[in-house]
């Protein structure tokens, strides 16, 4: 089983961490379009371009699928990147509202999504969760977040300043969903804010998740073959790799 991720950046590594942890792939290939990330401000049509570019990048790789770790291009491009591609196409949007049902008993339970200026305007996540019957729902962007774990700052003054920031007015969550897979590396940060009543649901654990569900995994794979590219500074995405991976 060969697959490949694709990411506005370097966040999508937090779902070949899920990916790796639970051995499903025989090959991994990343994808990150480093030169153009952020995609959470850009517009519709830009987002839909870039996925249907990233598609035709994963064309040279004969992949089994795809797996479209970026909620934005998830929550915009996803039907475009599937008619483009020659292989399924999976996204983390689907996959973190499916998560939260299985999480959540309580339909009355409060659930706050973060997420990118473009995931949040696009209510991807409050569509499919009031599909399901939930309504106390919450929506924050954050797009502060993605240039501080761009920057590697997890945790520290300038973190404990942008969640006061962002989530001092709002109704404290039962549920966070880090609709962004920049957002885990702050999951340790999010956790003791909010504190360990708070249920944190990220695209990682979520995709796999529902890959789990869907598809029928017979083999595990201790040593995967990786490979990481980059629309700009691959090397620098690599060092990132290693350290984040530990690989």
């Amino acid at each position: 089983m060969k697959v490949g991720v694709f990411d506005s950046g370097i966040g999508g590594l937090t779902v070949v961490k899920s990916l790796l942890q639970h051995q499903l792939f025989e090959e991994i290939i990343y994808f990150g379009d480093t030169a153009r990330v952020p995609y959470g401000s850009k517009d519709k049509n830009t987002i839909i371009r870039y996925g249907i570019e990233a598609v035709e990048f994963f064309k040279n790789f004969k992949l089994d699928m795809l797996i479209v770790a970026c909620n934005t291009v998830s929550a915009y491009a996803l039907s475009e990147m599937q008619e483009a591609a020659n292989c399924p196409v999976i996204g983390v949007v689907e996959a973190g509202v499916l998560a939260t049902q299985n999480a959540l008993t309580n339909k009355n339970a409060n659930i706050l999504i973060i997420g990118t200026n473009a995931t949040i305007n696009s209510q991807a996540y409050e569509k499919g969760l009031k599909d399901l019957d939930f309504q106390n729902l919450q929506a924050k962007a954050t797009p502060l977040f993605v240039p501080l774990v761009e920057e590697e700052i997890f945790d520290g003054a300038i973190v404990k300043e942008s969640f006061k920031h962002y989530f001092q007015k709002l109704t404290h969550p039962d549920a966070l969903i880090l609709g962004c897979t920049h957002f885990p590396l702050l999951a340790s940060s999010l956790q003791n804010y909010f504190g360990q009543e708070t249920q944190l649901i990220h695209s990682g654990d979520a995709i796999v998740e529902y890959l789990e569900k869907t598809f029928d995994f017979q083999t595990k794979y201790t040593n995967p073959s990786l490979q990481f590219f980059a629309s700009e500074n691959p090397d620098a995405l690599r060092l990132i790799a290693k350290r984040w991976l530990d690989v």
